[in-house]
């Protein structure tokens, strides 16, 4: 091995020498590696400073992104309407871009309903007709009795009775209507007043039938407005589905103004909603989420493949009705045969097939009237078709006679007739006073 080596300085030429062996360096190889030391430290300090730098921006934009999903979020909360947003019009913009102003806070709708139902359940009913129908087979007449049921809402009460309102086709045709409360006790109820082309009807039942429990345990409805009404709207829908007592369903407001054909032909315009409206809800609430009645349970479209399509009688285009229904008289008994009134007419039916083949109107076609009758003096022509009795629908001579036996001599009353004028029927309001039956 060498026993002495030569290390060049190349900053100023000169020579130093170490030993073998030796742990003393001379002066100018001290003086090297201080200079080494010090750029380790701070080749380590700069990679410190870039680690510091890195982290921090990692941080930053860390946390931009963090708000940038919190952002988002809300903004797609407050577009579903899956969770509840708080926030101000400064910090949340709708998805078209279009600012938003006072708006504090944005909830959404809760599942749980129990709060309202609990509310309104006191002003429903069930409601059952108990109707008579007579059947002829092989020359012989059969009569049973068949009730059937509806829903009612409880919208008024008066000095002596307790007001419902209901559908017209629940309690029209019936011997006896049967009311059931929320606390489970019943009561008969007599028709107040009818109206068959909006399909409503308000029934009363005498306050002095009900017990002392029982008005404690009811309430008053409250009706809304159903003009303010919007498409995706929550409703809740009340009645007594097939018969076996209230019962609840919820759903949306489907469609606004929906025009529907009935089964008897008529046309109307109603509430469409898939909150589940079935046999029995007829007459029923349908209502706001904060409990305002908002519409009349009416049915649904059957058919197979038909689902969720409810129907409902707007209550704005409803009130008017009902008010003038709870201003008639309470017809609560059928008269005795020898005190009914005599209408003074010789009657024809107009059948389902007359009304197809040659488009008039179903009710009973007037063949001819008597002379010095009420029918005669009230301006009751020959050809009338009478389709109306004191605002309920008259479709065949039976639904006159049944009418009538709610009605003594003298009384007047408001007969609707369709007379044809110039290839067209017009509608005509008579007021007819009765008179008595001639001796046959």
């Amino acid at each position: 091995m060498y026993e002495n080596d030569i290390y060049s300085n190349s900053e100023n030429g000169s020579y130093s020498t170490f030993q073998t062996g030796s742990s003393a360096f001379n002066s100018d190889a001290g003086s090297s590696n201080g200079k080494k030391e010090e750029k380790k430290k701070k080749g380590a300090l700069r990679r410190f400073m870039l680690s510091m730098g890195l982290g921090l921006a990692f941080g930053v934009f860390a946390g931009a992104g963090f708000y940038g999903v919190r952002w988002g979020a809300a903004r797609l909360n407050l577009n579903g309407a899956t969770g509840s947003v708080s926030g101000t019009s400064e910090d949340i913009q709708p998805a078209s871009g279009a600012q938003m102003t006072n708006i504090n806070q944005v909830t959404y709708v809760s599942d749980d309903i129990s709060e309202v139902v609990e509310q309104v359940m006191p002003a429903m009913v069930s409601i059952v007709n108990n109707m008579t129908r007579t059947t002829s087979f092989w020359g012989y007449t059969y009569e049973e009795t068949l009730p059937s049921a509806g829903s009612g809402i409880i919208v008024a009460e008066n000095d002596s009775e307790l007001l419902i309102v209901s559908n017209n086709h629940v309690v029209t045709d019936s011997d006896s209507l049967e009311v059931t409360f929320i606390d489970g006790s019943t009561a008969v109820a007599n028709v107040k007043g009818l109206d068959s082309e909006m399909d409503l009807a308000v029934i009363a039942v005498p306050l002095e039938s009900l017990s002392e429990e029982t008005r404690n345990s009811i309430t008053i409805a409250t009706l809304g407005d159903s003009n303010n009404l919007k498409l995706g709207e929550p409703v809740i829908a009340i009645g007594n589905a097939l018969g076996y007592g209230q019962s609840v369903t919820n759903g949306i407001v489907s469609a606004l103004e929906r025009e529907v054909t009935n089964e008897d032909g008529t046309t109307g315009t109603y509430i469409q909603t898939n909150a589940a409206i079935n046999g029995g809800n007829s007459g029923g609430a349908l209502l706001t989420i904060t409990g305002e009645v908002i519409g009349i349970n009416s049915g649904k479209i059957k058919g197979t493949g038909v689902e969720g399509m409810g129907y409902a009688i707007p209550i704005s285009s409803a009130s008017p009705i009902i008010a003038e229904l709870m201003e008639r008289q309470t017809r609560t008994d059928k008269v005795a045969e020898e005190e009914m009134g005599y209408l003074g007419i010789s009657p024809q039916e107009v059948s389902t097939q007359m009304t197809q083949l040659y488009g008039m109107p179903q009710g009973v076609y007037v063949f001819s009237v008597t002379e010095g009758s009420g029918a005669e003096q009230a301006g009751m022509r020959k050809a009338d078709i009478i389709v109306k009795l004191d605002g309920q629908k008259i479709s065949s001579y039976a639904s006159l006679k049944e009418a009538l036996q709610y009605y003594r001599i003298g009384e007047t009353i408001s007969v609707t007739v369709m007379r044809m004028e110039n290839g067209e029927y017009q509608s005509y309001d008579l007021e007819v006073t009765l008179g008595s039956r001639p001796e046959e």
